[in-house]
């Protein structure tokens, strides 16, 4: 009888529950979080603040008495959901060497597929761990602006406008196209500064980045702003300081800035125990108490903590110690439960049609082949000498060698989701068929390749009609908490190819399979080396994808690469200023100094195509500040294949009064183009990239002339992809 009196009160709540405000959908969302979020007593609050996934491995807990069960904030998306069985497409440094923002967009909409699909299955039997949920901890959007930062192979590029665009993209894909609700909500990171260093030469949990406000600006906020214009309903904050201030206690950087200036709505999340190392590593705080309302005062609304004890569940006492009020805990919760109503939690399911997403949607036949494509899209061709590329004829004897040759987990970079075996194939598995015989030899140990083994790789060279040659690294070598020290491949990996070219007949195809730029110049210059392709970590289908580009021919269908090196590629470490340093002097393509030239240029690459621009025309060529300025250009394919081309436009300011960048890019387009068949392809600089920034005034427009350059590289380049870069000017008129 008692537990019947038991169930039918609980029966009661949930019922009652079900009838309040918050669950009305005629009303707005804004008026339902209010409703619900009044409800709860602070220490609900708070406990809905303090458990963001993290260490903990939970939830923010359910709050029974109104029918509202727990929810998983920690999932990582960055390219397929991280540890679960879900597809591998290529890790982002790669997508952003596409240039596409298409290309993102429907990868980003595949991993939100599936990532719901997990979700769906995870709450139908009441699991909520991390990795379950649908607020994804991606994408992460710091410039890559030093080449030995180990999180290189995490990011969209050097390039904030890059960057900004394929951010942007990455969001709404997540977000999906309902006009009601969001598939997946995207958390565009890390807001502020992070860009290394990792471990070397400090540790990033008490590391302090002086930065000056000109190039927060115009090379570190940019690409936020974009994501928040997107719509993200959340950024993560930093383990850094900024200028002394901790990032996850900044005032200035996270209310005024990005919510006040730039409209950010969202939540903010830490990093990994982010206010715990304010205390503790930064020691800006006497207490973690301290810190906590810190944080909450600079209006973070989730922790990530890195124990079991979340700083945030210190925020009761900070509220009874006059630290932080509990109308500022109140406002702070009201984003996190905007996003999960936004995400259909409390409507009636039958509204929201992505709760009908099913677990077979992982793998399916449709994101495999979405894998191979975008990997395709993603692969820089660095070098063809003599058109080595693509492979004409079947050979003999083929050799594929090397620590990456066969080698599926390193494949796949940081943040990679669990992969089912039969899904991933490797280059020695997509590439056999290419030769009647092949020999194959990793030569090393590891990726690491502390020990050697010349034998099978020097008589294998000698005795192929081709080498390809595979060397890399893995995220332990260059990932979350591990830098890198130097530009040179890792142990003998270097020995290994002078053995190869020692040994080889021509040709010898290199394919380098790194997050970050490399010292191959020795492979540049070789007579021997025919082809280099960068490959970064593809992902699944790189051997399929390898297949498919290196012969470029799959059923009729031509397959050309066309990526564009996302950073500059130094020649020699002298050419980089130290990690430690913030300012953006010297740094990327946009202030770059020398010495010399850089081993390959940012944008650069090559096709199986030539390309001939013609018929540059800007309109208008005196533009009123404020408004937009269009360019058309043909672009002609040579031939002898079918190709996408990546158009790109670079300004100049001349004679500016203010310091801007030398170059910066400003539009992007990657089409498909047909041999002999011109195409106009129009893009359009926006008003906003005619601002120059003033230490006093901030963003403004000032008169004067700049230089535009449109072709399929930067303009002036020592190694170049021997396309013609048509050059014009226009005026602005402040």
């Amino acid at each position: 009888m008692l537990l019947l009196i038991v169930v039918g009160c609980v029966t009661s709540i949930v019922q009652a529950a079900a009838d309040l405000p918050f669950r009305n959908i005629s009303l707005s969302w804004e008026d339902r979080v209010d409703d619900l979020v009044n409800r709860l007593t602070l220490q609900e609050k708070v406990y809905q603040m303090a458990f963001g996934g993290g260490a903990t491995d939970k939830p923010v807990p359910a709050i029974q008495r109104l029918g509202i069960g727990p929810y998983q904030f920690d999932t990582e998306c960055l390219h397929g959901v991280l540890g679960m069985k879900s597809t591998s497409f290529p890790q982002a440094i790669g997508l952003s060497a596409s240039f596409s923002k298409d290309v993102v967009y429907s990868v980003a909409e595949a991993i939100a597929t599936e990532a719901r699909a997990i979700n769906n299955d995870a709450t139908k039997h009441a699991q909520y761990g991390i990795m379950t949920g649908i607020s994804c901890f991606a994408p992460f959007i710091n410039i890559a602006r030093h080449p030995l930062w180990g999180r290189v192979q995490e990011v969209y590029s050097e390039d904030p406008y890059l960057s900004g665009l394929l951010a942007a993209a990455y969001v709404k894909g997540l977000h999906g196209r309902h006009p009601r609700y969001l598939r997946a909500n995207s958390g565009c990171k890390v807001v502020g500064l992070y860009s290394g260093p990792e471990n070397l030469p400090v540790a990033r949990y008490s590391f302090n980045a002086i930065a000056s406000e000109r190039d927060l600006r115009l090379s570190y906020f940019p690409q936020f702003k974009a994501c928040i214009d997107a719509g993200t309903l959340n950024l993560m904050c930093s383990f850094y300081s900024l200028n002394g201030i901790p990032g996850c206690t900044h005032k200035w950087l996270l209310t005024d800035v990005m919510r006040k200036e730039y409209g950010f709505k969202g939540y903010y999340v830490t990093d990994w125990g982010a206010i715990d190392y304010a205390y503790t590593d930064h020691h800006y705080y006497n207490s973690t108490v301290e810190a906590a309302a810190g944080a909450a005062n600079a209006g973070v609304n989730l922790e990530l903590p890195q124990s079991s004890s979340p700083a945030y569940l210190l925020l009761t006492t900070a509220v009874l110690k006059g630290l932080v009020t509990e109308a500022t805990i109140t406002e702070l919760v009201k984003p996190l439960f905007y996003a999960r109503m936004r995400l259909g939690e409390f409507d009636p399911p039958q509204l929201n049609p992505y709760l009908s997403i099913p677990l077979s949607v992982i793998e399916s036949e449709e994101h495999q082949e979405l894998a191979i494509l975008a990997a395709m899209k993603t692969f820089v061709l660095l070098k063809n000498d003599d058109n080595v590329l693509p492979l004409k004829l079947k050979v003999q004897t083929l050799a594929i060698l090397g620590p990456m040759a066969d080698n599926l987990e390193d494949l796949y970079g940081n943040y990679a989701p669990a992969v089912m075996p039969q899904y991933g194939k490797t280059p020695r598995q997509g590439l056999q068929s290419l030769a009647t015989t092949m020999d194959y030899a990793s030569g090393c140990d590891d990726i690491f390749c502390k020990k050697y083994n010349e034998t099978d790789i020097r008589k294998y060279s000698a005795s192929a009609d081709l080498v390809i040659v595979c060397l890399g690294t893995n995220y332990k070598y260059e990932g979350e908490a591990v830098d890198r020290p130097g530009l040179a491949l890792p142990g003998h990996q270097e020995q290994l190819l002078a053995d190869v070219l020692e040994n080889a007949k021509r040709p010898i195809i290199l394919l380098l399979f790194t997050g970050g730029p490399y010292d191959i110049s020795v492979a540049k210059n070789s007579v021997k080396v025919g082809a280099i392709v960068h490959c970064f970590f593809p992902g699944q289908a790189t051997g399929e994808a390898l297949r498919r580009i290196l012969t470029a021919d799959v059923s009729g269908v031509v397959n050309s690469p066309a990526g564009r090196s996302p950073y500059t590629w130094p020649k020699s470490i002298e050419q980089v200023p130290p990690m430690v340093n913030y300012s953006m002097e010297g740094r990327t393509y946009r202030y770059f100094k020398g010495p010399g030239q850089p081993l390959y240029p940012f944008g650069y690459g090559l096709s199986y195509a030539k390309f001939f621009y013609s018929n540059l025309a800007i309109n208008p060529t005196t533009v009123k500040a404020g408004d937009n300025v269009v360019v058309n250009v043909t672009v002609t394919n040579s031939g002898p294949f079918d190709s996408d081309e990546v158009v790109q436009v670079y300004t100049s300011w001349r004679n500016c009064p203010v310091l801007m960048p030398q170059l910066q890019l400003v539009a992007v387009d990657r089409s498909m183009t047909k041999v002999n068949q011109p195409m106009v392809i129009s893009l359009t600089i926006s008003a906003e990239q005619m601002r120059v920034w003033d230490d006093n005034k901030g963003f403004t427009y000032i008169s004067g002339f700049i230089d535009i350059y449109v072709g399929g590289q930067q303009p002036n380049q020592e190694t170049s992809t021997g396309s013609n870069v048509l050059q014009g000017q226009f005026q602005v008129i402040a």
